[in-house]
């Protein structure tokens, strides 16, 4: 009889290595949801978010197509990361939203350290294209896939913070002629409702209390319901009826799409906060029709009185562009007239850069860059000096904050007022996700400080 053969200890379960992603985002906040949904996708392939590019198995660069020499901005970030490739062959390097969009396989021609290029309405096949880069591939996909990309997303998972975004709508069909958007993000579409509403049921069970619905052209909304198509109002409504989401917003909205029944929803639904922005560009007929915005600045007037008349105490913030093509000293004074008729608590100023296959950058009347300075130097001295009245009014005065984070100091918290301010509080028990009610004390330029009550 043979002696047993001695007993081998099981060999322990291999234990799945995860890879580290790096993701800079660039732009809106769209892209900042994107973002979040892109490392989602990617967490299903083992990977973990890092602040670090330096410690990354896979960089990826979400980029934005807006602002002047946008591309040229995301080659030097390329050309800095090559010492990273270099260190380190097997790191792959990505680029993804607007620019990949409009840029495809010019990127893969200059920067052949990038390893997959991904637009903006594709970034659900992120898994495949990685495991393709794993193959020795080099993917490219900037298509507008016919098929919903938010259907083959992973569900959420558990937030780390109280507010959340949530997109409802991509693309836009205005064509305002400075603008990349419709050639970078496509047509206008609107999700489903009732996926909308499912996804921000599962959000707010994970310990979100406000949500910021996304759209490049938001108030177009007009999505699939049960019984028809919905406006972005009947949306807001719905989501209202969810039991512990206390706030609702909206961004980025068009003066066009403005609806009676969205105005009415300011002034009827307390969770739908009290701050709006709706960007008017200019202040010039003249202008608005180069850019065709399709409105005058009159009837951007009246449509502010008739939401403020809905809800008086609404905080506004707009965009304006200075030195578009062929803009006169007259055209400026006009938008400079419109902006102390309205007021704004906020102002996003730039000035014109023109953006490629656009056709406002057809036009061959630039206006000097020395005076595009000037004037967007005195309009922020007046939408900062419009800022800092908002911000001092709000001295004394009583707001609801939303708890987000703890501050620098020993029981400082900062979270959001109802106005989307920025305040500061000193207070025992305090935690994120807790809202409470806040006697204001102090302004500073771009913060509130405040006092429990």
């Amino acid at each position: 009889m043979s002696d047993p053969k001695p007993e081998t200890a099981a060999a322990p379960a291999a234990v799945p290595v995860l890879k580290k992603l790096h993701i800079k985002t660039y732009g809106c906040q769209m892209n900042v949801y994107d973002s979040e949904r892109m490392a989602e996708a990617m967490g299903a392939e083992g990977y973990v978010l890092t602040d670090l590019a330096e410690e990354a198995d896979m960089v990826l660069l979400n980029t934005c197509h807006i602002r002047e020499k946008a591309a040229e901005k995301v080659y030097h970030e390329l050309g800095r990361l090559r010492p990273l490739k270099d260190a380190n062959p097997d790191l792959k390097i990505g680029v993804a939203g607007c620019v990949a969009q409009a840029e495809g396989q010019e990127i893969r021609r200059r920067m052949p350290l990038v390893d997959l290029v991904v637009g903006s309405q594709s970034y659900h096949k992120l898994p495949a294209m990685a495991r393709a880069v794993e193959q020795g591939k080099k993917p490219v996909d900037t298509d507008f896939p016919v098929e919903d990309k938010f259907e083959h997303l992973p569900e959420r998972p558990v937030q780390a913070r109280p507010s959340a975004f949530l997109t409802v709508q991509e693309g836009c069909d205005k064509f305002c002629a400075f603008c990349v958007v419709p050639y970078t993000r496509g047509a206008e579409v609107s999700r489903p409702a009732a996926r909308i509403l499912g996804e921000a049921r599962k959000l707010v069970e994970k310990g979100v209390r406000e949500i910021t619905l996304l759209g490049q052209n938001v108030n177009a909304y007009h999505g699939e319901g049960e019984d028809g198509t919905w406006s972005l109002a009947r949306l807001v409504r719905a989501l209202a009826k969810i039991e512990g989401l206390d706030r609702i917003r909206y961004t980025t909205s068009h003066p066009n799409d403005m609806e009676d029944d969205l105005i009415a929803a300011h002034g009827d639904e307390p969770k739908l906060m009290p701050y709006l922005h709706l960007p008017v560009q200019s202040g010039s007929d003249r202008i608005l029709k180069a850019m065709n915005r399709k409105h005058t600045a009159a009837e951007y007037i009246r449509l502010i009185e008739r939401i403020r008349a809905a809800r008086p105490d609404l905080v506004l913030s707009g965009d304006f562009i200075v030195g578009f093509p062929g803009e006169t000293d007259a055209d400026f004074e006009e938008t400079m007239e419109l902006v102390r008729k309205v007021g704004y608590g906020a102002a996003y100023t730039f000035k014109y850069s023109a953006r490629p296959g656009t056709p406002a950058a057809e036009r061959k009347d630039a206006v000097p860059a020395e005076v595009a300075e000037a004037r967007l130097r005195r309009l922020q001295e007046l939408t900062i000096s419009q800022q800092r009245a908002t911000q001092d009014a709000m001295v004394g005065r009583e707001c609801t904050v939303l708890f987000e984070k703890p501050g620098r100091w020993e029981g400082q918290w900062i979270g959001k007022s109802d106005y989307l301010q920025a305040v500061f509080v000193k207070g025992e028990g305090l935690a994120p996700g807790m809202l409470a009610r806040v006697r204001i004390v102090g302004a500073g330029p771009n913060s509130l400080e405040g006092e429990l009550i």
